[in-house]
């Protein structure tokens, strides 16, 4: 399946120098001790700005729900349809939530509740990306 390549911003930067370390870092807001994903300018839960850093996480999760894309309008995708989306919530903190394609499970046969560990996959000369894949 074809992959976005990033466009890292100043904001997104550290998350994706750490997934090109095959790291899974999320920001971590000192106020209130809570994880966000993605990254953005203030704490979503307290609106501190000034209490953002980043903190590595183990990159192990759930997943929570899924839906079969049989027919986006992404032209870089419509060749591999149909395809899962899923929703994985991070083991970590369960408020969380990432969606990956979850590659190696076929359509429409995705476990749901099965444990996820994040994986990285190169997408360009030096570019990883983070996906999450199904642990037996």
């Amino acid at each position: 399946m074809p992959k976005i390549i990033p466009v890292p911003n100043e904001l997104s930067q550290p998350f994706w120098d750490a997934v090109n370390e095959q790291r899974l870092v999320l920001q971590n807001c000192t106020a209130c001790e809570k994880l966000q994903y993605p990254p953005q300018a203030s704490c979503q839960a307290c609106g501190s700005a000034d209490g953002l850093e980043w903190k590595e996480v183990a990159g192990k999760g759930h997943i929570a729900a899924y839906i079969v894309i049989e027919d986006g309008r992404l032209n870089r995708r419509m060749l591999d349809q149909p395809y899962n989306l899923a929703l994985v919530t991070l083991d970590q903190d369960p408020t969380v939530n990432f969606y990956s394609n979850l590659p190696g499970v076929p359509a429409y046969e995705v476990p749901m509740g099965a444990a996820v560990e994040v994986t990285y996959e190169e997408v360009a000369p030096g570019q990883l990306i983070h996906e999450w894949m199904v642990v037996e």
